[in-house]
């Protein structure tokens, strides 16, 4: 049996009237690297913010390392490391004085806080920028630097808020292998990201979150199969006949409406199907306006599962905003 490192029954959070989280009940285990996959506003921020007691448990139980969340909270704060979807570097210190700083505010002895200091060097790279002062890193860097003062205390749990926002493809990509080596070394990894390859990419498994509940978890394959083995999309002004041609078969899994068009998922290999659903659909009458054969991806479970792909902000963000601005006063 997986040992659970986070468990999370029943998890509700709201913001006045706007329910953020809805219920959710999850589980990570030891040792791996657990997504959080959706939009933004999908409640995803809020949920790492309540695991990570920067907001009150309203409802249900969390445990963190062992450690019950309403009732043990430096306990868990001792067991974790946050890296913020927003840079709080001071870009006036130097490399080497942002995580002497933080190995301080931890208490951290000198002789184990320079080891430690040397360690998270080497490990995101940084020995040759150790007297540079952070304003004058690249985006990727400070990236890098965040994340190590993030597990300067040696932490089972590292979570990070969408670590490659705003970064380069390239760099995005630097941040990856950066992320897989913390991982390698032992550390678990709770990622939230609204990026389809980020997620595919780095986990071990997924959680796909929308509206504050949790639709469906799994490794990546297991989500891609859930809908079948290959799918196509069919764009037709006959919607209904479409349909039922499609069902009539048996190589089809499913037919439904999408924001693409018909999506037909299949238990088949497409590429012999599909010459046959397109003399079948022209003998009855059913005209194509397009069609396209496409293995499954993270973006089209979203999308079978939601009805839409990922959209942009919703009101989470709003509120989100003014509660971190409350917490800095």
């Amino acid at each position: 049996m997986k040992d659970a490192i986070i468990e999370v029954y029943g998890l509700f959070h709201s913001y006045g009237d706007f329910e953020a989280v809805k219920g959710i009940t999850f589980n990570v285990y030891r040792g791996e690297i657990f997504s959080f996959l959706g939009p933004n506003g999908a409640g995803k921020s809020t949920t790492i913010n309540v695991l990570t007691t920067l907001l009150p448990l309203q409802k249900g139980r969390v445990l963190v390392n062992g450690y019950d969340l309403r009732r043990e909270k430096r306990k868990v704060r001792e067991s974790i490391g946050i890296v913020f979807q927003d840079e709080v570097l001071d870009g006036d210190l130097t490399v080497w004085e942002t995580l002497e700083f933080h190995g301080r505010i931890y208490g951290m002895p000198k002789k184990e806080r320079r080891e430690r200091i040397e360690e998270m060097l080497k490990l995101a790279e940084l020995e040759k920028k150790v007297n540079e002062r952070v304003k004058y890193l690249s985006g990727g860097m400070r990236r890098r630097l965040e994340i190590s003062r993030g597990l300067m205390t040696r932490p089972d749990v590292l979570f990070l808020d969408e670590p490659t926002l705003g970064l380069d493809p390239q760099t995005r990509y630097r941040i990856w292998e950066y992320i897989r080596k913390v991982n390698k070394e032992g550390t678990t990894i709770f990622l939230t990201t609204h990026y389809m390859e980020e997620a595919d990419l780095l986990s071990d498994r997924i959680s796909i979150i929308d509206h504050g509940r949790i639709i469906i978890s799994g490794t990546s394959e297991e989500l891609k199969n859930s809908i079948g083995s290959d799918l196509i999309y069919l764009e037709t002004k006959n919607s209904e006949k479409g349909k039922e041609v499609a069902s009539s078969f048996k190589e089809v899994k499913n037919v439904k409406d999408s924001s693409r068009g018909l999506e037909i998922s299949l238990q088949a290999d497409g590429r012999r199907f599909l010459p046959k659903l397109i003399i079948a659909l022209e003998k009855s009458g059913v005209d194509i306006e397009s069609i396209s054969l496409k293995k499954p991806t993270l973006d089209d479970v979203f999308l079978h599962y939601t009805g839409r792909e990922l959209r942009d902000g919703g009101p989470e963000d709003r509120i989100k905003a003014i509660a971190m601005k409350r917490r800095r006063r």
